[in-house]
Order: C-alpha cells, then sequence, then structure tokens
C-alpha cells in the first residue's frame, strides 16, 4: 500500500470493510518490502495467498457446478483452470487497480512489479483470503465473485456459443407442454460502456416471473433466465 492510500481508500475500493484492518495490510505486502525492513516485523502476503487459492478454488468449484449442472467433472476441470489461472487473476487485478495498492520494496519497484502478472494474481489471492479470515466465506465468495465478474460472464457467453447446451429451446419444449404457452422475455436493464454492455433480462410465463438472467447480449441473458426457470420448474 502506497504511502498516500489510507486504509479508509482501500477498503472503499475493494467494497469490503475490514473488522481487522491488520490483514488487509497482511495481504497487500510483498515479500520484497517486508525483507528490506530492519524492525522484527516481517509481515508479507504469501500466507494468505497460500489459503486464498484455497478458497478460490472452492468457491469456482461450487459457482461452475451450479451454474453447469449439466457439465462433466472434466469440462467443469476446465473452466475452473481458466477462471483461477494467473493470467484471469491478473487482468482481474488491474481492473481493480490492485497494483497500485501494493507496499513493494525498491527492487520489486524498479523492476515494475506492479505491473507483474505474478505479483498481482498472489495479491488477489491474498485479498480474497483475507476477507475469508476476516468475514467468512460468504463475504469472500462475494468479493470473489465480483471480482470475477467479467471473466465469469465470458465464461457463460463460451458455454452459451451455438453448439452448446440450448436452455431457451428446453423451456419452450416444457411450457408447450405444461402451460400451452411460451415463454416472455423482457429487456429490464443495461449497464456498462457500450463495448462492455450488460444486460438483464426477465422472463415470465403467463404472467408469473420465473427466472432472471444477466449476460453480455442479449441471446446469453435470455439464456440464463431460462436456465434459471427450467430449475424453478423442475
Amino acid at each position: 500500500m502506497t504511502p498516500a492510500t489510507s486504509i479508509e481508500a482501500v477498503q472503499r475500493l475493494l467494497g469490503y470493510r475490514f473488522h481487522q484492518p491488520r490483514l488487509l495490510e497482511e495481504a497487500l505486502t510483498h515479500k520484497s518490502y517486508s525483507n528490506e525492513r530492519r524492525s522484527k516485523d516481517r509481515t508479507q502476503n504469501e500466507r494468505l495467498e497460500f489459503l486464498g487459492d484455497a478458497v478460490l478454488s472452492l468457491v469456482m468449484s461450487e459457482y461452475l457446478a451450479a451454474e453447469f449442472p449439466g457439465s462433466n467433472e472434466g469440462g467443469l476441470s476446465k473452466l475452473k483452470a481458466h477462471l483461477v489461472s494467473e493470467a484471469s487473476l491478473a487482468k482481474a487485478a488491474r481492473r481493480m487497480k490492485l497494483g497500485r495498492l501494493l507496499r513493494l520494496g525498491k527492487g520489486e519497484e524498479l523492476s515494475k512489479g506492479r505491473e507483474k502478472h505474478s505479483l498481482l494474481a498472489d495479491a488477489l489471492e491474498a485479498l480474497i483470503a483475507a476477507i475469508y479470515l476476516d468475514g467468512g466465506l460468504e463475504a469472500s465468495r462475494k468479493f470473489t465473485l465480483q471480482v470475477l465478474e467479467e471473466e465469469l460472464l465470458a465464461t457463460r457467453a463460451e458455454q452459451a456459443r451455438p453448439g452448446m447446451e440450448d436452455y431457451k429451446t428446453q423451456l419452450q419444449e416444457v411450457c408447450q407442454k405444461r402451460y400451452e404457452s411460451l415463454p416472455q422475455y423482457e429487456t429490464v436493464r443495461e449497464s456498462g460502456p457500450d463495448h462492455e454492455k450488460v444486460f438483464e433480462v426477465e422472463l415470465t410465463i403467463q404472467g408469473v416471473m420465473r427466472g432472471i438472467g444477466r449476460g453480455r447480449s442479449k441471446k446469453e441473458a435470455e439464456q440464463m433466465a431460462a436456465k434459471e426457470a427450467l430449475t424453478q420448474l423442475a
């Protein structure tokens, strides 16, 4: 954490308030910073990085198993490997400008440590663990899914491509048999800049809302809404 960046400012940026601010400081402290200090306090984030890796794996496994119930173990493992990869974590860390919050030693500063993939990914895992220890699994899950939202949306879009499972068609068949009518889709919200739009769609069957979906396109959002409706009607 740079001297000009207060604990309060960092918490506002993260959208989470720590009960134990010391955990936040630990998560943002690289070993190069601790090694250059003469004090006995050699706090650094490798311990939290280790724990964060496990918490991240659990959250992603749980999310993918719920989001893609028709996928087999091999398919889910491939999706998770991509989401928890160094490249994905570093990309998410850059979006939240995590690099400028880190406490680095002079050597790392000179070698552009704030831009290194590995350092950014490790720091994000450490943050996930810090929130887990401070606020529990639910708080850490919320933070993780929020930070990786762009990667999760991209994964869902990829799975919704032609040739992937078509939830809308499945739902249409169910509705025709059970209700003798078709589901209705309505786009209720659009957010984000033009090049990164996120659409939210509500799905109703005979006037009753049965699902809400979000996605990078209206088609993807409709697929997600149909998937939720199928779960309700199962």
